[in-house]
């Protein structure tokens, strides 16, 4: 039975991207995987050290949409890469929250957010669900690693 995710409140909080659990990547500390990801889209410019010191993940995501700002060319090729790369290290860097992914099992993990249908499953669960299979996968890898 599939395990639906969204709130920052819930008892999967701490799968949304928006969870306060940072974590270093690239050298620097990084507050939230959302702060990393929109930074990502900048990468090698001074809007990431703008975005990584965002308030909140979602001041981060909003300076992430900005599109005044120069996005990477490459970024449609390696958004799903950093996704997931950023979502790992969030786990290995804490075994509470890794825990808590690892007592999932083998079930299906769902981002139900309704107005997401790329990372989510969307209103009608029609969506992607690009971030739930992120999870899983990441699940699996650290599985792999004997990081249980």
């Amino acid at each position: 039975m599939p395990i639906y995710f969204y709130s920052t409140l819930d008892e999967y909080a701490c799968f949304s991207n928006f969870s306060p659990h940072g974590f270093e990547l690239d050298g620097v500390y990084w507050p939230t995987v959302e702060h990393y990801f929109q930074a990502q889209k900048f990468a090698g410019t001074a809007y990431v050290d703008q975005i990584r010191q965002a308030k909140s993940p979602k001041q981060a995501k909003t300076l992430g949409r900005r599109r005044d700002w120069p996005l990477r060319a490459d970024w449609e090729k390696v958004k799903l890469d950093i996704m997931k790369q950023s979502v790992r290290r969030k786990f290995e860097t804490h075994p509470d929250i890794r825990a808590v992914l690892m007592s999932t099992g083998d079930e299906d993990l769902v981002e139900n957010a309704p107005n997401d249908y790329f990372w989510g499953a969307g209103r009608f669960g029609t969506g992607q669900n690009r971030l739930g299979k992120i999870l899983v996968q990441v699940r699996e890898e650290l599985r792999s690693d004997g990081l249980e």
